[in-house]
């Protein structure tokens, strides 16, 4: 299985000409390689995560392909055919198996409203948290997807978060708002949180790809 990485939180795995995005939004250049996608995982309703858009372009090249996502979703994207999932649930398509977890967005502000949100493992391999640091009990994770800066996240947590599941790699996420400056400030923080877990740092930028 291959993942490559696209902008801000977008993923696309790929295996056996299979695919599957994660969370294609609009900060991720407009896909246009989407032959063969059996599933789009939205982890929770916020634009940056994904857009009607992103979504015609994925149906357009591959019209029978399934989307996942929780209530928060389902009822946004009104008009797509979403498939509600929840935290404990799974399913499995094609070489894809996908297990969800959490339930709730991380606090941006007292003010705004908590939505829902669900951490997503790809075949007992790659998790990739969405807006939250949920972590997944019980699994050994190969690829943590961690995120690098966002209005719901201190550095400090994203840090907590990396030693916390301990992966065997870690590469950043979510960072599409960081200046380059940030950007690299991220990733040198988030290396070192992962030495102290034992894990191996890959500062990836889009377009990077990790075989596993």
């Amino acid at each position: 299985m291959r993942l490559t990485k696209l902008e801000h939180a977008a993923l696309v795995l790929e295996d056996s000409g299979d695919r599957l995005f994660i969370d294609p939004g609009k900060f991720t250049t407009p896909i246009t390689e989407a032959q063969g996608t059996l599933a789009v995982v939205i982890t929770h309703e916020h634009d940056d995560h994904w857009t009607p858009a992103q979504l015609d372009r994925i149906l357009e090249q591959s019209p029978d392909a399934r989307i996942f996502g929780p209530a928060g979703v389902a009822a946004a994207a009104s008009g797509y055919a979403v498939e509600t999932v929840r935290a404990g649930e799974e399913r499995e398509l094609g070489p894809f198996r996908l297990r969800f977890f959490g339930g709730r967005h991380a606090v941006i502000h007292p003010a705004i409203p908590v939505i829902d949100n669900l951490g997503v493992l790809v075949n007992d391999a790659l998790y990739y948290g969405g807006d939250a640091f949920t972590a997944p009990e019980g699994v050994d994770v190969d690829v943590l997807a961690a995120p690098a800066g966002a209005p719901w996240m201190r550095l400090s947590e994203a840090m907590d978060y990396v030693e916390a599941v301990a992966p065997r790699r870690a590469f950043p996420t979510h960072e599409m708002l960081l200046s380059r400056a940030g950007k690299d400030l991220a990733n040198a923080r988030l290396a070192w949180a992962a030495e102290r877990a034992g894990s191996a740092y890959l500062a990836l930028e889009p377009g990077d790809t990790i075989d596993f």
